[in-house]
């Protein structure tokens, strides 16, 4: 939903996760609908991970954090249920 996007950058956005495992679950999405990692672009690929890390700043002023989970499915046999390149903040 686009009322769930928080931050957009270049090449991602940032949203609140739809079916969050924990308070502040967010996910980082690329621009460009692709179903794996090794798709993106480099531009693409460099954009995701800086996005990660601003939304990761974010976060610990937000939920007063100082650790998080960050994981990618990348392609079916690693759970991805979603063919659409995203990193998981938790």
């Amino acid at each position: 939903s686009p009322s769930q996007i928080f931050h957009k950058s270049t090449h991602s956005f940032s949203m609140v996760n739809l079916r969050p495992i924990v308070l502040g679950h967010v996910l980082v999405v690329s621009n460009r609908v692709v179903p794996l990692m090794s798709d993106l672009e480099g531009d693409e690929y460099d954009d995701l991970w800086r996005t990660v890390r601003t939304v990761q700043k974010v976060l610990k002023q937000q939920y007063n954090c100082d650790s998080f989970n960050v994981a990618v499915q990348d392609g079916d046999g690693a759970g991805q249920s979603v063919p659409h390149v995203h990193v998981h903040i938790l």
